[in-house]
């Protein structure tokens, strides 16, 4: 059993926050907390495990008044906590492991609790695999590189650490300001491989345009000249 699914280990039912984003496992998100349902719960999840389920959900899209069963989110684990003199919270959350909305069930709670099943992508070909991801993670530093140019090398380049496959697909995924729509599907799917050639797909498409644009900045830093256009 992975370390993700050992937080989870034993949680029947699940608090959720339905939210118009996406988020993924490892990714770190800040909540300012005001209505008292949301406060509710954190003081609730606070005497357990200090885990609470983020679900997408548009509401101004839908006359559905919640996330629907069968939809797809991520747990989220409190690390950090701020309480304001007026009772509005601040929170620091990550990410942690995905779970598939069974159904909700009456907890009598001001928030929204669902049955939920927790899940982690499907075991994959390693011959398939690592070269993909090596391949993903080298396109990914070629991108970081380029853009650590355009910001003008202030400070140093950032050590980029490399992880096991599954989860390197979701930290690239993370550094991205992806649609909601596409950033859900690399959520829900259950292949490393599939997220993986996504990403592939997305980063080959901006290598070279990050890449030029970091040389044609260096150029006009030492008041060269380059006749390269760059459509962005």
């Amino acid at each position: 059993m992975s370390e993700a699914l050992e937080k989870v280990s034993g949680i029947k039912h699940l608090p959720l926050f339905p939210l118009p984003l996406v988020l993924l496992p490892n990714e770190v998100l800040p909540l300012h907390i005001f209505e008292p349902r949301y406060r509710q719960m954190l003081k609730d999840v606070a005497l357990d495990k200090n885990l609470f389920g983020v679900s997408y959900f548009e509401p101004q899209e839908s006359f559905i008044e919640k996330p629907v069963t069968g939809t797809v989110g991520c747990v989220t684990e409190v690390r950090e906590a701020q309480t304001l003199p007026d009772g509005r919270i601040n929170i620091l959350t990550v990410g942690v492991v995905r779970y598939r909305l069974v159904d909700y069930i009456e907890a009598g709670e001001p928030y929204l609790v669902a049955d939920v099943e927790f899940f982690e992508d499907d075991e994959e070909d390693a011959n398939l695999l690592n070269p993909l991801s090596d391949e993903v993670f080298a396109l990914f530093r070629r991108i970081a590189k380029a853009a650590h140019k355009l910001s003008g090398e202030r400070g140093r380049f950032p050590e980029i650490q490399r992880t096991e496959p599954q989860a390197l697909s979701f930290l690239i995924t993370a550094a991205f300001n992806l649609e909601n729509d596409l950033k859900y599907q690399m959520l829900e799917t259950r292949s490393t491989i599939e997220r993986l050639e996504r990403l592939r797909e997305i980063l080959l498409k901006a290598v070279g345009k990050m890449e030029e644009s970091a040389e044609i900045h260096k150029i006009a830093k030492t008041n060269g000249h380059s006749s390269k256009k760059i459509n962005l």
